[in-house]
Order: structure tokens, then sequence, then C-alpha cells
């Protein structure tokens, strides 16, 4: 029994397939979201979108810490090989970075919707564009991993086993 909850599948996993994309995925949504209601209750005055968005950084919040636990999980059982090396290394930190620029952006959310629930500052809106970049450039990378290097695919996974790839 303990044999099969340890050993490794043809993806390089003890389960059937990587987790840390269905997760991340919720988060990419939720923080897009937060900020597309953001923007259309300030433009609009329409602050019933406040409130979604406030629901939505927050569970991203969870979830974000949620997937880099499943990512750097992941991560280690993928055996990067070289090439692939640097950009895991760079979504690894930017990944880590979002996760407490996405808490901060809750916090400050926190204070602000404690002050008055009806009102966002513009400058709040300036940081929602900046996250939404930075979540931008981490689909990117992530996308990369596994669209261009392969990880956690099964030929990429026997060509590492193989040792075809350093």
């Amino acid at each position: 029994m303990l044999e099969k909850l340890t050993s490794l599948n043809d993806h390089n996993l003890p389960y059937p397939d990587t987790i840390h994309p269905i997760v991340v995925h919720f988060v990419i949504a939720m923080v897009l979201f937060a900020f597309v209601c953001d923007l259309i209750g300030y433009l609009t005055g329409k602050t019933r979108l406040f409130e979604v968005s406030w629901w939505n950084m927050c569970v991203a919040t969870v979830a974000i810490f949620v997937a880099i636990i499943f990512g750097q999980f992941e991560a280690g059982l993928a055996k990067p090989y070289d090439l692939a090396k640097s950009v895991l290394n760079l979504h690894t930190l930017i990944g880590w970075s979002l996760s407490g620029i996405i808490a901060a952006i809750t916090a400050w959310r926190y204070v602000l919707r404690s002050k008055n629930p009806h009102k966002l500052p513009f400058h709040y809106i300036a940081a929602g564009v900046i996250l939404t970049g930075i979540v931008g450039v981490q689909v990117y990378l992530g996308d990369e991993l596994v669209w261009v290097y392969g990880l956690h695919t099964v030929p990429v996974v026997e060509a590492v086993k193989d040792g075809l790839l350093p």
C-alpha cells in the first residue's frame, strides 16, 4: 500500500496530473476579475462591484498560497533540465513575490473598505494595473514551462530519465 502512495507515475507525480495549474488558474481569474470589477466600479460609480472585488481578492489571497505549495512540490518532482531551470527559478521567485503583493493589496483593500466601502482611490486602481501586469508575466512564464520546456509531460519526463536532457 505504501508503495502505491510513494511511487511516481509517467508524469513524475504521485497523483494523476499536476494540481498547481488548476489552483493557480483560480488565482489568476480571481485577481483579474477583481481588477475588472474595481475598474468598472470606479469608472461607473457602481460601488456594489467593490464588494465583489473584495471577496475575490480575499479568496485569491488564500488560494495563491495553496498554488505555491503545490507548485513547489511539483517543481521539485519535475527534475528540470538545464534550459528550463532559469525560467522555473524566475517563475518561482515571481510566484512567491506575488503571494506577498496580493496579500498586501488585499490588506490595503481591507483598510480602504473599512474607511469607506463605496470609494476607491486612483492609487489603488493603479496598483491593480501593476498587479495585472505582474500576473501576465507570471502566466507567460508558466505557459513557457509547460508548452516550451514540457515539464511534467511524458516525453520530457522519459527524456530526463534516459539522460537525454542535461
